[in-house]
């Protein structure tokens, strides 16, 4: 357990130490990298600022110590904002359009009702899961949600919203989220695994040239909403080709996507079809990595399971993440951060630090944005381990043990009022829609700045193809 006090350099050694793997003997860089800001930004009874300063660092450590290695040169140094790293993590909040207008982040029946003997949360943002809620409560607006879970357990609630096909979450203390199937099975789940096999050929894109550390790399992106999309965003802005592929029709969340896309060219493919099987499995051949935010056994359902991949792609570096675990009862739950907050105890622990019943969960979706800087930090590590050692890397990574980590930090005493947006430096950005201001990437490499190829936009825009290296 993390002592009161800690500086960010033990939050950072501790969370490097979490990311790579066991074979990798590369120590915390930690002589590499400053940390400036306060030790505390965002409110909260957890250390979110913390979180959100060594998830940011890790993953620009794991950059620079790439560069390093490609260029065969010292590490850059890399300087982390505790500032600009908790905007980062508000970023989807934060997003300002110009002149045109942002659809709401979340849907009018998402949220927390009271019920009967506690509360629950609706997550409803995809249209899908609103249909199911809706099916099971025959509600279709705020009030009429209220009124028919106010006299039902909430845990019930959750079942049968859960059975439809929806997404739903009980409010739970943490002792009873770990007295829980779910929760005991889950109870030590680090917030990723790393685990390498066999030496392979040497990948095409170590013979490639370019200034960024990813020059040349090549990434199926396979993840929606904010965990996912954040390592691939991080991935494309170091000079990943990163190619996001959805199924055809699919609706994302549309205030998600000026932040979400970016950097990315996005594709539909239907992976149900032969022709779209073919196309996914030409695209898969030539890729480097594959990052999946898919519930834990969709992808092999789908005929995909680590042999197929393996098969097709000896080299690649394949990355998983999904929110309850991949132990237990609930590994193929649907679920999302706001969710996983509710189940396993941080809303209730908010809500009890105020001394109030309703839920309080974190100022930012902190779980979603840690485990995608925690996959980026990974993927890049493997990348590193590719081109020295010439071994593949499998990850996996869920909220539910990012969760895990955030309860083992301890939280600053200072508890500073909650940041306005007009606290936080945005810049200049264009996407298809038009222009707005951004939150900057957090993270500086020196002589490295990002730089994303591509503009925010729409889903299915792009051939399903691969750039020239």
């Amino acid at each position: 357990m993390a002592g009161m006090g800690d500086t960010f350099n033990d939050v950072i050694s501790r969370l490097w130490d979490a990311t790579g793997s066991q074979h990798d003997p590369a120590e915390t860089p930690l002589d590499a990298v400053t940390t400036a800001g306060p030790r505390a930004v965002l409110p909260s009874v957890f250390d979110v600022t913390g979180l959100a300063t060594g998830a940011v660092a890790i993953a620009t450590l794991a950059a620079a110590r790439l560069a390093a290695a490609r260029h065969q040169s010292p590490p850059p140094a890399v300087t982390v904002d505790s500032r600009e790293a908790s905007a980062g993590f508000a970023g989807e909040g934060l997003f300002q359009p110009i002149g045109w207008e942002q659809p709401p982040l979340w849907d009018p029946i998402a949220g927390n009702y009271r019920a009967a003997d506690g509360w629950i949360r609706l997550h409803t943002n995809y249209a899908y899961h609103r249909a199911a809620v809706e099916r099971v409560l025959a509600a279709h607006d705020r009030d009429t949600v209220q009124a028919a879970v106010a006299d039902q357990p909430a845990e019930q609630i959750e079942q049968a919203i859960v059975e439809a096909g929806g997404a739903a979450a009980a409010m739970h203390t943490r002792s009873e989220w770990l007295a829980s199937p779910a929760g005991a099975a889950t109870a030590q789940a680090p917030p990723l695994t790393v685990t390498e096999s066999g030496h392979t050929e040497p990948a095409a894109w170590t013979t490639t040239r370019g200034e960024r550390p990813l020059t040349g790399v090549r990434v199926l992106d396979l993840t929606r909403v904010i965990a996912g999309p954040v390592c691939t965003k991080f991935l494309a802005a170091y000079g990943a080709d990163v190619l996001r592929i959805d199924p055809p029709g699919f609706e994302e969340v549309a205030s998600l996507l000026p932040e979400t896309t970016l950097g990315k060219r996005t594709t539909a493919l239907d992976l149900t079809t032969p022709a779209g099987r073919a196309t996914f499995e030409t695209l898969l051949a030539d890729a480097d990595v594959l990052v999946v935010g898919l519930r834990a056994d969709a992808l092999a359902d789908l005929g995909y399971d680590d042999h197929t991949l393996a098969a097709l792609n000896p080299g690649l570096v394949i990355a998983s993440l999904d929110a309850y675990g991949w132990d237990g009862p609930w590994r193929n739950r649907r679920g999302f951060d706001s969710l996983v907050q509710m189940s396993c105890g941080i809303a209730a622990a908010g809500a009890a630090a105020k001394d109030q019943d309703e839920p309080a969960p974190l100022p930012v979706q902190a779980l979603d944005h840690a485990t995608g800087w925690f996959l980026a930090a990974a993927v890049t590590r493997a990348l590193t381990r590719r081109l020295t050692a010439s071994v593949t890397s499998r990850i996996h990574a869920s909220l539910i043990g990012t969760a895990n980590l955030l309860y083992t930090l301890d939280a600053p005493a200072e508890r500073p009022p909650r940041p306005k947006p007009g606290d936080f430096t945005l810049e200049d950005t264009t996407t298809v829609w038009g222009p707005a201001k951004r939150v900057p990437l957090p993270g500086h490499i020196d002589g490295i700045p990002p730089h994303w190829a591509q503009q925010a936009g729409p889903l299915d825009r792009h051939p399903a193809t691969w750039n020239a290296r």
